[in-house]
């Protein structure tokens, strides 16, 4: 397990089936530098001109590295198969390091949550995002974030987490984060003054291993992620329970920087939108394909950020 980060919190650092994203969304709610390269499994590709651009993907560190690569492979070999040309996928250090590769131009794309692209806006950077996808269980580019604790505890409502152990992801994470604390704002919740504890796991499974050791008493999580590792037997339905559910959150975006030729970036949509039925998605949760998105479809996020007064001090070193 990475080492835990533990601190107290503070204010930190908008998908089509084009018609229904937009839609209510959320209506209500009122390490650096370090990487990864994923070695792709052999497979037939064209071998692109000397002056075709390079594509390299950073991705959100979600899982151990072999679980992740493992995870990448069948969907890089899609990518390289319908483009024509190698893809590298990067796996980060962190949250706030897949925004670093695109800032110092290790990576011209990036698979990430929706409060990293946005950070990736408020530094200036030109990014856009294309696809993202469709989660296999609501048939819909959106999931949820979620509250969970241990199955024999008294905890059943938010406001029974005051006075509690207390862990999220990362400050840049929309469901591990953002989402929690915007609930929690609603209710007059403080972390800093409410709990007893706060935790960073940094990844969803090193957060999830907080609760099964009982290091802390709650965990903030991504629900579909959370119900599909149920399986390995760390937190399953007999031990552990959700107390509480966000409203839908747009599932995170591929997003490309602008220096990317036009052409590549209509047939990295393609290939997406190809993308054969039963691929896990890049960070571990089960996709039913990829859809079209746009920016405004993240403006519930960027709404959200502004009224918890989010800040990105623990990112903006790397624009320098």
């Amino acid at each position: 397990m990475k080492s835990l980060q533990q601190t107290v919190l503070k204010p930190m650092p908008s998908l089509p089936h084009r018609a229904s994203l937009g839609l209510s969304l959320l209506v209500g709610l009122g390490g650096m530098l370090g990487c990864t390269r994923l070695q792709s499994p052999p497979t037939e590709i064209v071998s692109p001109p000397a002056e075709q651009a390079s594509l390299r993907i950073s991705v959100l560190p979600t899982h151990s590295e072999t679980e992740q690569m493992r995870m990448i492979a069948p969907l890089d070999a899609h990518l390289e198969k319908v483009l024509g040309q190698p893809v590298d996928f990067l796996i980060s250090e962190s949250y706030q390091d897949t925004v670093a590769m695109l800032v110092d131009g290790r990576a011209n794309a990036a698979y990430t949550g929706a409060a990293s692209y946005l950070e990736m806006e408020e530094l200036g950077l030109e990014v856009t995002p294309i696809v993202a996808s469709i989660d296999q269980f609501s048939s819909r580019p959106w999931y949820r974030a979620g509250i969970v604790v241990r199955a024999d505890s008294t905890i059943e409502t938010l406001a029974d987490l005051k006075g509690k152990r207390v862990a999220f992801v990362n400050p840049s994470s929309t469901s591990g984060y953002l989402m929690p604390r915007a609930a929690l704002q609603r209710l007059n919740i403080d972390p800093q003054r409410d709990f007893s504890d706060v935790m960073f796991g940094d990844t969803y499974v090193d957060t999830e291993a907080l609760l099964a050791a009982g290091r802390v008493d709650a965990i903030a999580t991504n629900i579909p992620a959370y119900v599909k590792r149920q399986h390995l037997g760390t937190l399953t339905p007999d031990n552990s329970r959700i107390i509480w559910q966000s409203s839908p959150v747009p599932n995170s975006p591929l997003v490309v920087k602008a220096d990317l030729p036009p052409d590549m970036i209509e047939n990295l949509k393609e290939a997406f939108l190809t993308m054969p039925a039963g691929l896990e998605g890049i960070i571990g949760a089960q996709a039913a394909g990829y859809t079209l998105v746009t920016a405004s479809d993240y403006d519930p996020i960027r709404t959200i950020r502004k009224q918890l007064g989010i800040e990105i001090d623990s990112v903006t070193e790397v624009s320098e």
